[in-house]
């Protein structure tokens, strides 16, 4: 189901559950439209997510990790200053709509206690999270400022007043029932009930609509039936479901839709991540990694387009001799040419006198042109040498831009700020001179073979290098697909089992480039045996004496090792 006013429903519900009385310990705010309050309660951490994300809008308590920025956002600060140490009083959701209201009791700057409320509109790309001082309705902050040009309905600026959005004036399932559905059971053809349902009550998107539409339709009791169907949105059964052609779709509880598999999950929280790891994580590599995948695909396209201009001059320079040809024929009959001729033929000495037709340039005459030929012949060959040096680098660079692009293929966003931090090093993209912060390299992913042995992941050049040359012990088991791009990875034994030499190949196939592969070649030995080439690029090693495993990628069995 889509994030409707239902499922908004049910994740109010959850979290007053989990959250409501405990203290805000710690504000972040890892990405730019989302925040995560660490809420302690009950002698546990609960990281609750607020997202205003265009596309990914939510409220949940997360599990999936995730990397500050070194400097804390102007948003965060603020929120910080009235939020951490306050206790969570009380969350509502207004009405049945897609908003959810977090009340806390904050002291001011005299230290006296006033009442804050943290609220999230969930509104697609309206969506927006606003911090308001509960006595005035005053916005102190808001995590996107609107300009009054773009939003004429109300004011989404600090210092406004907060008022809602626009009102619907649909019936709230919760409190005004479901008693309107007996009309309509009588009234409506079936194939209408869904739209109908939508334009009476608040709250329901398409997907629900259409469930008890579908719920009630099998019912004897259908009056009933409906109020039982609606009664689920507070005694939970997390789902998660799997259609055929591999999409996936959830629900608070089980409402029979047709797919291929279902999931159950403990709360809607756990839930929320699986669906979201694959789709949030990727988009927002995606908006990290803008600049980034504009630097390389046009370094990409420099350096292909370079390599065929090299390959033509080398092409040119095959044909050298021609080039010497010509010009000892017309040092050899410069009298046969005019100035003013465009060409002219000559019984080549070379080839049994056969006539071969030269072009000239009209401005010059025999000899002239002769010499012309001769500079262009002895140009080419000179070239050759330097031609074939640009080529093997322009092919480096090339493999090297289309190793970032697996990278970033398979990159989580605190890998992104590591192939920026590269590329800046490397001269790609211009230093910020502002940031005087030393920047620190993220850790390489962990995962857990079947037998318990470490294994570790590098996800970027720098991580790569770092983990297999200065971490690895030289006894360690280093991993890596055969002659394409993809990560390092090292298996901390220097004798493991069959099954996690195995495992730990398929972790190196599919975080390369050969991830929707079958049978794909990984190529392993001992850490110690690896060498890096002076001046070469990070992450770049070479070695010898290695083994070759053949696997298949398996994205299931990543997330099943993953330490979290």
């Amino acid at each position: 189901m889509p994030l409707d006013g239902l499922f908004t429903h049910a994740i109010v519900h959850e979290l007053n559950d989990l959250i409501t009385g405990g203290r805000i310990t710690k504000v972040h705010q890892p990405y730019p439209n989302e925040i995560v309050l660490v809420v302690r309660n009950n002698g546990q951490n609960y990281p609750l997510l607020l997202s205003a994300h265009p596309s990914y809008a939510r409220a949940q308590i997360t599990r999936i990790p995730y990397e500050n920025p070194q400097t804390a956002p102007n948003f965060v600060m603020f929120l910080r200053r009235y939020l951490e140490g306050a206790k969570l009083q009380k969350i509502e959701q207004v009405e049945n709509d897609r908003i959810i209201n977090f009340y806390v009791n904050a002291r001011n700057e005299l230290g006296d206690i006033q009442e804050i409320r943290l609220t999230l509109e969930m509104m697609g790309r309206h969506s927006n999270l606003f911090l308001v001082r509960e006595s005035d309705a005053r916005i102190l902050e808001l995590i996107k400022h609107v300009p009054a040009d773009q939003n004429r309905v109300r004011s989404l600026i600090p210092g406004a007043t907060y008022v809602l959005p626009p009102a619907q004036n649909l019936k709230n399932p919760f409190t005004a029932g479901l008693d309107g559905l007996a009309q309509m059971i009588l009234d409506t053809p079936l194939e209408e009930w869904p739209k109908y349902i939508q334009k009476t009550y608040q709250g329901f998107g398409r997907e629900s609509a259409e469930a008890l539409a579908r719920a009630i339709n099998q019912a004897g009791d259908q009056l009933a039936h409906a109020r039982e169907w609606l009664a689920h949105f507070d005694h939970l059964a997390p789902t998660l479901f799997t259609s055929k052609d591999g999409s996936l779709s959830y629900s608070a509880f089980d409402w029979l839709q047709d797919s291929a598999s279902q999931e159950e999950f403990p709360t809607l929280g756990t839930m929320l991540d699986a669906y979201y790891i694959g789709k949030a994580e990727r988009e927002r590599v995606n908006q990290q990694a803008g600049t980034l995948v504009r630097v390389v695909k046009n370094e990409l396209k420099k350096n292909t387009a370079k390599r065929k201009k090299l390959l033509k001059t080398l092409e040119d320079a095959e044909n050298a001799d021609e080039l010497k040809v010509k010009g000892d024929l017309l040092i050899t009959y410069p009298h046969l040419v005019q100035k003013g001729m465009k060409s002219v033929s000559i019984e080549n000495y070379y080839d049994n006198n056969n006539l071969l037709e030269i072009p000239l340039d009209p401005k010059l005459n025999g000899l002239k042109n002769a010499e012309k030929y001769f500079n262009r012949y002895r140009k080419l060959r000179t070239a050759v040498d330097f031609v074939n040096e640009q080529i093997a680098l322009t092919d480096a660079e090339i493999d090297y831009f289309n190793n970032i692009v697996a990278q970033l293929d398979v990159a989580s966003p605190k890998d992104v700020e590591d192939i920026r931090l590269e590329l800046t090093a490397e001269g790609y993209i211009r230093a910020n001179k502002k940031n005087k912060q030393k920047p620190k390299v993220s850790k390489p992913d962990k995962f857990e073979s079947s037998d318990g042995t470490l294994i570790e992941v590098g996800k970027n050049n720098l991580q790569n290098e770092r983990l297999s040359l200065k971490q690895a012990d030289r006894r360690d088991i280093w991993l890596h697909v055969q002659k394409i791009p993809g990560s390092h990875v090292i298996i901390h034994d220097s004798n493991p089992s069959d099954t996690t030499l195995i495992e730990a190949a398929k972790l190196a196939a599919y975080f390369s480039k050969a991830r929707e592969s079958a049978n794909v070649p990984v190529d392993y030995l001992p850490a110690g045996k690896l060498r890096k080439p002076n001046g070469s690029k990070p992450g770049f090693v070479i070695f010898e004496g290695q083994q070759t495993l053949y696997v298949t990628p398996d994205a299931s069995l990543v997330s099943k090792l993953k330490i979290k």
